[in-house]
C-alpha cells in the first residue's frame, strides 16, 4: 500500500473536518445571533452545503474511484443526473426512517427533513462521490471484506460513525433536563457530526495501522 495514497486520503479527511468546524465558526462572523444551538436549521443547511460542496470537489481532484473507460459527455450528465435523484431518494428514506424511529411525523416536518439532508450528506453523497449511482457497488462496499481500496474503507467507517452517531444522539431528547440541546434533531444531528468528525480520523489511523493485512483484489 503506497504511503502517498494515505496521505492523500488523510489531507481529504482533514479537509472535511475542518470544513464541519468552520461551518460553526465563520457564519457568526457575518451573520449576527448565528449559533449552532441557537440557529440549528440554519447550521443544518450551512453545514450539508460546505461539506457536500468539498466532498465533490476533493473528489474531482483526487479521483479516488478512476475508471479506465472513459465516458462520454452524455454518459457524464446521465451519471450526474443518476447521482441527483439518488441523492434526494436518500433523504426521503432517511425522513421516513427517521419518523419511523419516532420523529414527530406533521409537527417539525423541515426540522426532521434537514437533518435527513445532513445525513444523507455524511453518507449516500460521500457513497456517489466515491463509487457513483452503482447499488452493485454499495452492496459490496458494505459486505464483509468488500472494500477495494483505502477510499472504500474510510467509507465504511465514516459512514458507520455518522449513523451511529445519530442514533446514540437521540438517547438524551426523552430526558427530562430541559436543556437547549434536547430540543428535536439538535442532539441527533450534533451526534452524527461528531460521529461522522470521529469517522474521519478514525478511517486513517485504522488504515495506517493494518496497511500490512490491507491487500485489496479486484473484483
Amino acid at each position: 500500500m503506497k504511503e502517498a495514497e494515505i496521505r492523500r486520503l488523510w489531507a481529504a479527511n482533514l479537509l472535511c473536518a475542518a470544513s464541519v468546524v468552520l461551518t460553526a465558526v465563520l457564519p457568526a462572523c457575518c451573520w449576527d445571533g448565528f449559533t449552532v444551538l441557537g440557529t440549528h436549521l440554519a447550521w443544518l443547511c450551512v453545514c450539508s452545503l460546505c461539506v457536500g460542496t468539498l466532498s465533490v470537489i476533493l473528489c474531482l481532484i483526487l479521483k479516488p474511484n478512476l475508471s479506465p473507460k472513459r465516458s462520454s459527455l452524455a454518459n457524464k450528465i446521465s451519471r450526474f443526473l443518476k447521482c441527483c435523484i439518488y441523492f434526494f431518494m436518500s433523504c426521503i428514506l432517511f425522513h421516513a426512517i427517521i419518523v419511523l424511529y419516532g420523529a414527530p411525523l406533521v409537527e417539525s416536518v423541515t426540522e426532521t427533513f434537514l437533518f435527513a439532508v445532513l445525513l444523507s450528506t455524511f453518507t449516500t453523497l460521500q457513497c456517489l462521490c466515491i463509487l457513483g449511482p452503482n447499488i452493485q457497488a454499495w452492496i459490496r462496499v458494505f459486505s464483509k471484506n468488500g472494500a477495494m481500496s483505502i477510499w472504500e474503507n474510510s467509507l465504511q467507517i465514516t459512514t458507520t460513525c455518522s449513523i451511529l452517531g445519530a442514533w446514540f444522539g437521540a438517547f438524551p431528547i426523552p430526558l427530562d433536563w430541559d436543556r437547549p440541546w434536547q430540543v428535536w434533531p439538535i442532539s441527533c444531528s450534533l451526534g452524527a457530526t461528531f460521529g461522522y468528525m470521529a469517522g474521519l480520523i478514525i478511517a486513517p489511523l485504522w488504515i495506517h495501522w493494518n496497511r500490512k493485512q490491507l491487500t485489496y483484489k479486484s473484483r
